[in-house]
């Protein structure tokens, strides 16, 4: 069932988002996923896995779109990540003039899930704070409950400190 106001085109891209998590996961790198949709929210223009602790997924994505798309066109883009951007990430969407955030799970949840791990040191930050503090209206959409048991499965274990 669709959360209230949550439209089937997010449930679909997260999906997508997710797909690329797994991958990411099954190269070694942290399971995280995010993707640029066109204006008309079904066309990916980019794809990207977490590379490492410093180039996220959503950083390096909307970096990369920053350097191939004008500004008014990202504007109208959508950014959508499996878990809320960090306040790096966040603030580099802000730069990037990426005008759209979809996220599933929050920094909080995704805490709730890593714990206090060396390599993931999860700030309670929010996305939402980050774009706040700026002068551009980034809409944003998430966490997606709905979502949130298929966006955890690529994080299950992951996480665990060898014994």
């Amino acid at each position: 069932m669709n959360e209230p106001s949550t439209a089937p085109w997010v449930f679909e891209a997260l999906r997508l988002a997710n797909q690329v998590a797994l991958q990411a996961k099954g190269e070694g790198h942290h399971p995280f996923g995010a993707v640029l949709l066109a204006p008309d929210l079904h066309t990916v223009l980019e794809q990207q896995g977490n590379i490492d602790t410093v180039n996220h997924a959503e950083s390096t994505l909307a970096r990369r779109a920053y350097e191939k798309y004008e500004p008014h066109y990202l504007w109208q883009c959508t950014l959508v990540t499996t878990v809320e951007p960090c306040a790096m990430c966040s603030g580099t969407q802000y730069w990037a003039h990426i005008g759209r955030l979809v996220y599933g799970l929050s920094e909080r949840e995704l805490l709730d899930l890593t714990g206090n791990h060396e390599q993931n040191p999860t700030m309670n930050l929010s996305s939402r704070a980050v774009f706040a503090a700026g002068q551009k209206d980034i809409e944003v959409i998430g966490p997606v409950k709905a979502m949130q048991q298929e966006l955890i499965e690529p994080h299950l274990g992951f996480w665990s400190h060898p014994s």
